[in-house]
């Protein structure tokens, strides 16, 4: 599904249900959807030497992932095991990158390098910030949002950049999952936190 990116000035939770969200900070926003980043393995189609995909996860601002190879780019992410995968979260900046910044992304899933599909296609105009959306476009059970997809493999790709510039730059990525709603039975029945109770709180 090819979406145009419209995005709001601010995260704020009136409109958490948007399609698309835009913080202006350069820092990763704070986000009520876990950042589930860490549980997978990460590889680019290639990199310039210094900055390489390990740019993507570390939180600063000043670097970024540069592609160094024939288009289209891709970052792959790789799961362990099925997981549900609710949006992405990707730092671009047109006032730093110019002609490296992406102007079309194709977002892709699959239990594998041979099966992957795509789930969502957006086109960026001149982006400035940290941009967040589903990567699904079905709606859930509660009309209230989209669904999660679950898959083992997503790729992002680069399909074209502004200016048809050649390489690419991307800033910061994470990869979120759905919100957890906490079961009423998984309530902690201790509600007392002060460390004399605590030492009550099990049998030894």
């Amino acid at each position: 599904m090819a979406l145009t990116a419209q995005p709001l000035p601010l995260i704020d939770d009136a409109n958490l249900n948007a399609p698309f969200l835009l913080s202006g900070t350069k820092r990763p926003p704070s986000l009520p959807w876990p950042d589930i980043s860490t549980r997978a393995k990460w590889s680019v189609s290639s990199a310039k030497f210094g900055f390489g995909v390990e740019c993507l996860r570390d939180g600063d601002p000043e670097t970024f992932w540069h592609s160094d190879g024939p288009q289209p780019h891709f970052i792959t992410i790789e799961f362990p095991r099925k997981m549900p995968v609710q949006k992405l979260s990707i730092y671009l900046s047109h006032p730093l990158d110019d002609s490296y910044t992406p102007a079309t992304l194709a977002i892709r899933a699959g239990t594998g390098s041979t099966d992957l599909q795509d789930v969502r296609i957006i086109t960026l105009d001149k982006p400035d910030g940290w941009l967040t959306f589903d990567i699904s476009s079905e709606p859930n059970d509660d009309g209230d949002g989209l669904k999660p997809i679950y898959a083992y493999v997503l790729q992002i790709i680069v399909m074209t950049n502004h200016q048809s510039g050649k390489d690419t730059h991307v800033r910061g990525l994470r990869v979120l999952g759905p919100i957890e709603e906490q079961d009423p039975l998984d309530e902690d029945v201790f509600t007392f936190k002060h460390p004399a109770y605590k030492m009550y709180e099990t049998i030894r």
